[in-house]
C-alpha cells in the first residue's frame, strides 16, 4: 500500500465533505426554506424536488462516465472535473436570495451533479489503493476523516458567520449574507483539501487512446456486455438493489434532517450548527470504529447493524415530543450512518470485478441514485399533504426496512468474476 496514495484519498473526503455539512445537510438547505422559499412547506416541497432531479441525473450519468473511465483512463481527469465544477457553482450560491428560488435551485442542482460523480470517480479508487484485507478499515478511515473535515468546516463557519454580531468581512446579516458567505467557506475548503488527490491519485493510462465517438460507444458496449453477463455478478446486483433502496433513506435524512430538525422542532441557525457538530462527530467516531469491525465481520453484517441502529434512530424523531429526544435520534443517525455508508463501500470493493472497477462503482453511484428521488419527493409529498413534516420523515423507515430484508440474500464470501 502507498501511504501517500492513501492520505490523499482520504484527504478528498475530508475536503468534499463540508459540501454535504454545511450545504445539502445542516445551512444553505435550511436558509433556502426560511429565507428564499415563500414559506417552510412549499420550500421543503421544492428542495425535495431539487434532490429528487440530482438523483436521476446521476443515475443515467455514472454507469456511462464509469464505462468511459474504464474504456478511456480519464478517471483522474473526470475527478477534477467534477470537482471543480462543485466548488465553482458552490461559490455562487451566495448569490441568491429571497425569492429566487429557480436560481438558487439550478445552482444546488449543478452542484450536487457534480458532487456526485465526483464520488463515482473517488470510490473506484479503493479497491487499488488497498488489499482487500483492509479495504473496511480504509474506507472507515475515509469516512471518519470526512467527517472531521465537515465538522472543523462547520466550525469554521459558525465561529466566523452564523454566531457572531459582526460576521467576517462584514457581512450584513440582516440580508442573510452572512449565512449565505459559508458557501464561500465551503468552495475554499473544498478546494484545499482535495488538491493531494489531484496531484497525488495515479491514473491508469491506456497504451492507446480512442477518439470520443469510439470511446462512447466502446463504452455502452462494455455496460451491455455487463447487463448481458448479469448472471455472473447476481450476488453483487443483489447487493445493489439492496442498497438501492436503503439509501434512499439515507439520502432523505441527510437532506431534511435540518429542515425538520428547524420546522418541527424550532431549531434557531446556532442550534441547528450545534446540531450537525454533534452528529459529525458521532458519525466519525462511528465510520472509524466500525471500519475495523468490519474488516472482522464483513460489510453485510456491519451494514445489517447500521440499519437496525437507524429505523430505531427514525422511530424516535417521528415521536419525539421535545428536542432533547431528537437531539437523541440525532446522535443515533449519526453513530450509524458513518458506518452504514462505510461499510457499503468496502462492500462494493470486495464484490468489484477488477477489470470494471469506474464501471461498477458507476453502478453503486447508479443504485445510490436510480430511485433515490422517491425518498425526498415522498416526504415533500406526505409533508405537503398532510401539512406536518413529521408524515413526511415516517416514509425513511419503510426504506431502511425493505433494504435490511433485501440484503439478506447477499453472499459476501462468493468469489468474483474477472
Amino acid at each position: 500500500m502507498n501511504r501517500k496514495e492513501i492520505w490523499s484519498w482520504c484527504f478528498y473526503d475530508f475536503g468534499n465533505s463540508a459540501f454535504t455539512t454545511l450545504v445539502i445537510t445542516f445551512i444553505y438547505s435550511t436558509y433556502f426554506t426560511k429565507a428564499i422559499a415563500a414559506n417552510e412547506i412549499d420550500g421543503t416541497y421544492l428542495w425535495s424536488q431539487a434532490i429528487a432531479i440530482t438523483a436521476v441525473v446521476v443515475a443515467l450519468l455514472s454507469p456511462l462516465l464509469g464505462a468511459v473511465a474504464d474504456q478511456g483512463g480519464y478517471r483522474k481527469i473526470f475527478l477534477a472535473l467534477a470537482t471543480y465544477i462543485c466548488i465553482g457553482t458552490t461559490a455562487l450560491l451566495f448569490f441568491p436570495q429571497k425569492g429566487e428560488v429557480l436560481f438558487a435551485l439550478a445552482l444546488v442542482v449543478i452542484a450536487n451533479v457534480a458532487f456526485e460523480l465526483g464520488g463515482v470517480f473517488y470510490n473506484a479508487y479503493l479497491p487499488e489503493i488497498v488489499t482487500r484485507e483492509k479495504i473496511g478499515r480504509i474506507s472507515g478511515y475515509g469516512w471518519g476523516f470526512g467527517y472531521l473535515g465537515g465538522l472543523l468546516a462547520m466550525l469554521l463557519a459558525m465561529v466566523g458567520f452564523v454566531s457572531p454580531d459582526v460576521p467576517w468581512f462584514g457581512l450584513n446579516p440582516e440580508t442573510g449574507a452572512h449565512i449565505r458567505g459559508t458557501n464561500f467557506v465551503v468552495a475554499i475548503w473544498f478546494f484545499i483539501f482535495t488538491l493531494p488527490a489531484i496531484l497525488f491519485l495515479k491514473n491508469k493510462k491506456k497504451e492507446t487512446k480512442l477518439i470520443i465517438g469510439h470511446l462512447v460507444l466502446n463504452s455502452f458496449r462494455q455496460i451491455k456486455e455487463t447487463f448481458h453477463d448479469i448472471k455472473i455478478y447476481k450476488n453483487t446486483i443483489r447487493f445493489l438493489v439492496s442498497r438501492l433502496i436503503y439509501n434512499d433513506g439515507l439520502v432523505t435524512i441527510f437532506a431534511f434532517g435540518a429542515i425538520y430538525a428547524s420546522g418541527t422542532f424550532g431549531f434557531t441557525f446556532n442550534e441547528i450548527m450545534m446540531f450537525g457538530i454533534v452528529l459529525n462527530i458521532a458519525a466519525g467516531l462511528g465510520a472509524f470504529l466500525m471500519g475495523f469491525i468490519d474488516d472482522i465481520i464483513g460489510g453485510k453484517l456491519t451494514i445489517q447493524i447500521s440499519l437496525i441502529g437507524l429505523m430505531l434512530a427514525v422511530i424516535i424523531a417521528v415521536f419525539a415530543n421535545s428536542k432533547f429526544l431528537f437531539w437523541v435520534s440525532g446522535i443515533v443517525v449519526g453513530l450509524f450512518a458513518g458506518p452504514n455508508q462505510s461499510a457499503s463501500r468496502s462492500l462494493m470493493g470486495r464484490l468489484t470485478p477488477p477489470t470494471k472497477i469506474n464501471e461498477f462503482y458507476g453502478f453503486f453511484a447508479f443504485s445510490g441514485k436510480l430511485t433515490s428521488f422517491l425518498g425526498p419527493m415522498l416526504l415533500g409529498i406526505f409533508t405537503k399533504y398532510f401539512a406536518s413534516q413529521r408524515f413526511g420523515v415516517a416514509i425513511v423507515f419503510i426504506f431502511f426496512f425493505v433494504g435490511f430484508l433485501l440484503l439478506r440474500g447477499v453472499h459476501e464470501q462468493e468469489p468474483v468474476s474477472v
